[in-house]
């Protein structure tokens, strides 16, 4: 069944416009009685049955609510110094089907794409656009938040609004140090909150390194083999998912 995620609801109805009512009437070709998969802003999933198609919107009722969730126990924030071409579209599309929250992608000091705050608006339209539908593919409960890009010194006010948070750096895989991954991931308890910072291909600078030490983040390494900026966000959401979901 397909999956959409509703932001407005009448009571048991579910109201679809825009790009959601286009793929159900002109793409996916239903019509009344057909039933779909609605998910509530507050992450809530229904089967729905399809009551009324009109030109303006597509209303669903609801049929059986949904139990359970797909979400990682965690909330897992990736946040990406800017990388070339598309491989951020990459880590937000494959870093969502693998239960990222939010991604947050920032200008590095070695990024060698630079912020455009006149650009900034459309991109984080289109990578928000790639998470939506990431999200609904893998038939998550929540829909990440791609924040609109930000200077580095951003993440360094971040420290307040999570329970941990990591540094994936090179310098750590060359030594071996893994430790401080699976230490932290142990301590952690369900409904916390985990930010993981990657830096671009050039890796981040060594000032950088020393300024998020110094508001509270721990360098991890992630494995002895060193990983491309668009391979280590879901290796570690890999590691993640495996740690607290199937182990546990």
């Amino acid at each position: 069944m397909q999956r959409y995620f509703v932001e407005k609801m009448e009571d048991d109805r579910f109201i679809l416009e825009g790009d959601d009512r286009f793929h159900i009437v002109k793409v996916m070709r239903m019509g009344k009685g057909d039933r779909i998969i609605c998910v509530s802003p507050s992450g809530r999933s229904a089967v729905c049955e399809i009551a009324e198609i009109t030109g303006e919107m597509v209303a669903a009722d609801v049929v059986k609510w949904n139990d359970g969730t797909t979400e990682l126990p965690i909330r897992v924030a990736i946040a990406s110094g800017l990388p070339k071409g598309d491989k951020l579209e990459w880590i937000i599309q494959k870093g969502t089907e693998m239960g990222a929250h939010r991604f947050i992608p920032f200008a590095a000091a070695r990024s060698v794409v630079k912020l455009d705050e006149k650009k900034s608006g459309k991109k984080t339209e289109r990578w928000q656009k790639i998470a939506k539908e990431a999200a609904e593919q893998s038939h998550r409960n929540i829909l990440p938040e791609v924040s609109a890009p930000v200077e580095f010194r951003t993440l360094l006010t971040e420290s307040q609004n999570y329970d941990a948070m990591l540094v994936a750096y090179e310098e750590e895989s060359r030594i071996g140090e893994t430790s401080v991954f699976s230490e932290t991931l142990t301590k952690l308890k369900p409904g916390d909150s985990l930010l993981i910072v990657f830096g671009p291909e050039g890796g981040l600078s060594e000032g950088e390194v020393n300024l998020l030490k110094d508001h509270g983040f721990r360098l991890c390494g992630l494995g002895p083999r060193i990983l491309r900026t668009e391979t280590a966000p879901l290796y570690a959401l890999a590691a993640i998912s495996y740690h607290l979901e199937l182990m546990r």
